[in-house]
C-alpha cells in the first residue's frame, strides 16, 4: 500500500475518534491530533517530491500504487502524486489544520459537525491522490454530500434554500460526469481507467471527444464556478458555517479547475483545442462579471463569494490558454486563492460572531476595537488585489503573462479583458477595508467587544504566514508545478 493511502486511512480514523469522543475537549483533541498528522504528512509529501525532483527523478507520477476493485468495469483503488497533486494536498491539509481552530467555539452539535467535516475533507483528499477515473469520482461526491448538512444545519441566513440549491447544481454536475467519464472509458477501448494509461493510448476518435468533452468540462466547471453555472456558490458561501466556507472556497472549488485539466483536458486534448474558444469566452465572462458583481454586494461574504467566482474564473481561463506559463500559473492561482480566501471566510466569520452582522452599512471603526482581526482583513484584501509580496501577485501575474503569449488577437483581447478584473478587485477591496475598519465607531454597541482569541489567532497567523510565505519564495511551488504542467501539456498540444 502506497503511503499516499494515510491522507484517507488518517481521516477513516478520525471519523472513528470522533465518534468514541465522548466530550467536547475529546473532539477538540482529536481534530487538531489528526490534522496536525494530516499537515505534517503533506509537508514531508512535499519536501520528498522536491527532493526527488533535484535527485534528477523525472518520473511523471511519484508513489503509485493499484489495487484491483472492481474488475468487471477494471476499476482500481489507483494513487499517485506528480506536483500539481502535490501542492493540492498541501493546500488542503493547511486549511483543514485552520479550520479546525477557526470552529473552535462552534456550538451546538460539535461532535457531529466535525464529523461531517472530516468526511468532506476524506473526499477531498482521496480526489487528489487517485489516477483512476472512478475512483476520482467517488471521492468527489464524498466531498460534495456532506456539504447539504453543514450548510442546513449550522449555517447562517437562508441556509436550506442554500443548501438545496447547492446540492441540486453539483448533483447536476456529477450526472455529466459519470456520463463523459464512461464516455472516456467505452470509446478509449482501454482495459483501465488510470487517467495516465489512457492518455497514453491517443485513440479516441476526435467527433467521440468533442461529444464527451462539454460532459467533462462543464461537469467539473459547475464546482469551479463556471459561468452560467456559478449561481450556488455565493448562496452557498454565505449561508456555510466559517470553516466550511474556507474549505468550500478554499479547497472543494479547486476541484473543478483540478478535474477539468487532469481528466477533460489530458485525455480529450483534441476536443480542448476545437472547442476551448468557446469556453475561454465563458470563463473571461466569470472573471469580470465576479469582480463586478463583488463591487455592488453589500454583504461581506456576497463580496468575498463573488470575489471567488472572479479567481476562479482566472483558473480555468488560464488552463483553456494552454501554454506552459499559463497553465502553471492557474495552479498557482488554485493554490494562492486557497489560502487567501480561506483567510477571508475565516476572519468574516470572527467579525460576524461578534458585530453579528456582515452588512457594511452597519459595520465602521473595527480597526479600533479588534486590532488584530482589523489588521488580518487588511493583509487579506492586500494580498487578494495582488499586491506584490503576497501570492496573489505571482499567480496573477504568470496567468496574465502567459496568457499573453498566444501570438492571435482572440487570445490577446481577452486576456486584456480579464486583465480589467485587477482594477475592478482593488475597487471593491479598498472601499470594504476603507468602510468597515477606519473612521468613528457609531455604534456603542461595538465598544465592548473583544478582539481574537488564541484559537482564531492561530488560524490567522498561519494564513497569514503561508500568504506571504508563497509570495515571497514561489519558486519552488512554480518549480514543482511546471513539472507536472509539462507532460499534461504536451499530450493536450
Amino acid at each position: 500500500m502506497s503511503i499516499l493511502s494515510l491522507f484517507v486511512v488518517i481521516p477513516a480514523l478520525m471519523l472513528l475518534g470522533l465518534w468514541l469522543s465522548k466530550s467536547l475537549n475529546q473532539v477538540r483533541g482529536v481534530m487538531v491530533a489528526g490534522a496536525s498528522c494530516l499537515l505534517a504528512l503533506s509537508i514531508w509529501l512535499t519536501l520528498y517530491f522536491v527532493q526527488q525532483r533535484a535527485a534528477g527523478n523525472t518520473d511523471v507520477m511519484l508513489l503509485t500504487a493499484s489495487t484491483p476493485w472492481f474488475k468487471p468495469l477494471n476499476i482500481a483503488y489507483s494513487v499517485g502524486v506528480d506536483g500539481i497533486s502535490v501542492v493540492m494536498l498541501l493546500l488542503s491539509s493547511i486549511i483543514v489544520f485552520t479550520g479546525t481552530f477557526a470552529s473552535w467555539q462552534l456550538k451546538p452539535m460539535t461532535k457531529e459537525y466535525f464529523l461531517w467535516f472530516t468526511l468532506l475533507s476524506t473526499g477531498v483528499y482521496g480526489f487528489f491522490i487517485c489516477t483512476d477515473m472512478f475512483t476520482m469520482f467517488m471521492f468527489y461526491e464524498v466531498a460534495l454530500i456532506p456539504m447539504y448538512l453543514l450548510i442546513g444545519v449550522w449555517g447562517s441566513g437562508n441556509k436550506e434554500y442554500a443548501a438545496m440549491k447547492l446540492t441540486l447544481m453539483l448533483m447536476g454536475g456529477s450526472a455529466l460526469l459519470i456520463l463523459g467519464i464512461l464516455g472516456i472509458y467505452y470509446f478509449s477501448g482501454a482495459t483501465t481507467m488510470n487517467v495516465n494509461e489512457i492518455a497514453a493510448l491517443h485513440n479516441i476518435p476526435v467527433e467521440t471527444q468533442k461529444v464527451f468533452f462539454p460532459f467533462i468540462f462543464i461537469g467539473f466547471g459547475v464546482l469551479g464556478a463556471l459561468f452560467p453555472f456559478h449561481t450556488w456558490s455565493p448562496d452557498g458561501h454565505a449561508s456555510a458555517p466559517t470553516a466550511v466556507s474556507m474549505l468550500h472556497a478554499g479547497v472543494l472549488m479547486k476541484l473543478g479547475g483540478y478535474g477539468c485539466f487532469r481528466v477533460a483536458m489530458y485525455l480529450l486534448p483534441d476536443a480542448a483545442n476545437e472547442l476551448a474558444w468557446i469556453f475561454l469566452i465563458l470563463t473571461t465572462i466569470s472573471v469580470v462579471y465576479g469582480a463586478f458583481s463583488a463591487c455592488v454586494q453589500t454583504d461581506l461574504k456576497y463580496i468575498n463569494a463573488y470575489s471567488s467566482v472572479s479567481h476562479c474564473g482566472l483558473v480555468l481561463f488560464a488552463l483553456l490558454m494552454m501554454t506552459k506559463t499559463s497553465c502553471t500559473g492557474a495552479i498557482l492561482q488554485m493554490l494562492s486563492h486557497g489560502l487567501m480566501t480561506a483567510l477571508f471566510f475565516a476572519l468574516i466569520g470572527m467579525i460576524y460572531g461578534r458585530t453579528h452582522t456582515r452588512d457594511i452599512r452597519y459595520l465602521d471603526g473595527l480597526m479600533k476595537i479588534m486590532p488584530f482581526l482589523a489588521v488580518g482583513y487588511v493583509v487579506a484584501g492586500l494580498a487578494n488585489l495582488g499586491l506584490p509580496g503576497f501570492s496573489g501577485f505571482i499567480a496573477e501575474m504568470t496567468i496574465f503573462v502567459g496568457s499573453f503569449e498566444n501570438p492571435d488577437t482572440f487570445h490577446r483581447v481577452a486576456t486584456i479583458i480579464a486583465c480589467t478584473s485587477i482594477v475592478v478587485t482593488a475597487v471593491y477591496i479598498l472601499r470594504v477595508v476603507g468602510k468597515i475598519l477606519y473612521g468613528e465607531v457609531k455604534n456603542p454597541h461595538y465598544l465592548e467587544l473583544t478582539d481574537a482569541t488564541w484559537d482564531e489567532r492561530v488560524a490567522v497567523v498561519c494564513l497569514i504566514a503561508c500568504v506571504a510565505g508563497l509570495g515571497l519564495f514561489p519558486l519552488w511551488a512554480s518549480n514543482v508545478i511546471s513539472d507536472a504542467v509539462g507532460p499534461i501539456l504536451a499530450n493536450i498540444i
